[in-house]
């Protein structure tokens, strides 16, 4: 039986899920039509006097949002920050219930199927959108489109590497293991060695599992777009990855505290983790969380089940929408294109605000790939996260209720992780909830 302390969470996202499958018979369907605009309407649209409201929790994001009015200087864009992610969600399901909605959204990729299924973000394939697929790395691109249909233009991803400590690693007479079969003995001569663990596995978020899974070929979540999901935790490669977690963490092996909070910080800054499996925005990050472990940092791949076939998974990246509702559809779209295609203002985002682009051409530019940073030994660790990020498969899925998987996961199999019970007990658990709550709301569930 769950935790009763944690009931809450999961009540609010039972809350917020019905809320969104509630729209699904009724939502917007906004302004496009299947031929889409014209260049002339196009240009009639960017030179008419126009107000977008533009939600985003992007730092600075005003920055490129200066270089858009400057050059579309009959276009005024409000920017509003509506306390993060979690927090913009709740208000921008309410604002498609109420219909007063922003002209453009930033959404996570794995919340996105939660608005596509009530209609409520535009499909931005008739504006000529998926002409610029090849632009972007496969696995954010495969987050945005669904054949035809595109519901957002990626700005960042988050490809999964190794950010580990050298000096750890060189005290247990260790090198940063290449394989999972390696992955054991190294932890072992790091405890025993040095007192840390090797890493953290946490059981608060279910994206470093999730990206485990990845790697791994395990594909547990299927959406068909309509009312069919699949949820399928009885993959081979889905037992794989659990049953080896599952064994480390009856070894103690490796830590299982909740990451990215106080405590994690600390035990970080204080040597207790050896390496952290990170997404590619996690080296900027630890800079600012660890500064006094400078130097001693330095990135590779995470471990590989084939050697022979390098693969990763992500953690994380965004796209913008521009809502249904808008009553700008076209000033919108371009707002959109401006920001995650342009090159001045994709440009910005890397290099200045530290996005991992999601844009193959910004990926490329030297003075984002090729810089060396003194945190990492001086290493160009963005390389080695651009590389990380063309193993990716782009194949992945999310489920249309994100809030209730997240949640729930939180109440099973994450709190085997925290407590270190069974991982497979956790799983099954985490498995029945999904199935349960997709059949509540009406949904075909394949397994």
């Amino acid at each position: 039986m769950p935790d009763m302390r944690r009931r809450p969470a999961l009540v609010a996202a039972l809350a917020a899920t019905a809320l969104v499958l509630a729209g699904c018979a009724g939502g917007t369907t906004g302004a496009a039509t299947a031929e889409g605009p014209t260049q002339a309407e196009v240009d009639e649209a960017m030179s008419t006097p126009t107000t977008l409201e533009f939600w985003s929790w992007v730092p600075d994001i005003e920055n490129e949002i200066a270089l858009f009015e400057k050059k579309y200087p009959e276009i005024k864009v409000n920017l509003s920050n509506q306390g993060g992610a979690t927090a913009q969600y709740q208000k921008l399901r309410t604002s498609v219930s109420s219909g007063d909605v922003p002209d453009v959204a930033q959404i996570e990729y794995s919340f996105l199927p939660s608005f596509t299924i009530t209609k409520s973000v535009l499909d931005l394939g008739p504006y000529g959108f998926g002409d610029l697929s090849a632009d972007y790395a496969p696995s954010a691109w495969g987050q945005v489109a669904t054949g035809e249909q595109v519901w957002g233009l990626p700005q960042d991803v988050g490809p999964t590497g190794q950010l580990y400590r050298a000096d750890l690693f060189e005290k247990a007479g260790v090198e940063p293991p290449a394989t999972w079969d390696e992955y054991p003995e190294a932890a072992r001569a790091i405890k025993e060695r040095t007192g840390a663990y090797i890493t953290d596995l946490p059981g608060n978020s279910f994206s470093p599992i999730l990206a485990l899974l990845w790697q791994a070929g395990a594909r547990p979540f299927g959406y068909d777009g309509d009312k069919t999901v699949t949820i399928d935790f009885d993959s081979p490669e889905v037992k794989q990855v659990i049953e080896f977690w599952d064994g480390l963490i009856q070894d103690d092996l490796v830590a299982t505290e909740p990451q990215l909070d106080d405590n994690w910080y600390q035990r970080t800054s204080r040597g207790e983790y050896a390496s952290w499996l990170a997404a590619a925005w996690g080296p900027v990050f630890l800079q600012g969380t660890a500064a006094n472990t400078s130097g001693k940092w330095r990135a590779t791949e995470l471990p590989q089940w084939d050697a022979s076939a390098p693969a990763s998974g992500n953690q994380g990246g965004s796209a913008l929408t521009v809502m249904a509702g808008s009553d700008n559809p076209i000033a919108a779209s371009e707002l959109v294109k401006f920001l995650n295609h342009d090159e001045a203002a994709t440009n910005m985002f890397a290099t200045e605000q530290f996005l991992f682009p999601s844009l193959v051409a910004t990926q490329e530019l030297p003075e984002f790939r090729d810089q060396k940073l003194p945190f990492y030994g001086d290493e160009t660790v963005n390389d080695t996260f651009v590389g990380i990020s063309e193993t990716v498969e782009s194949d992945w899925q999310w489920l249309p209720f994100n809030d209730f998987a997240s949640s729930s996961f939180k109440e099973t199999l994450g709190a085997a992780i925290t407590e270190r019970t069974d991982l497979n007990a956790g799983l099954d658990a985490w498995e029945e909830q999904l199935v349960s709550y997709a059949k509540q709301q009406g949904f075909t569930v394949e397994q």
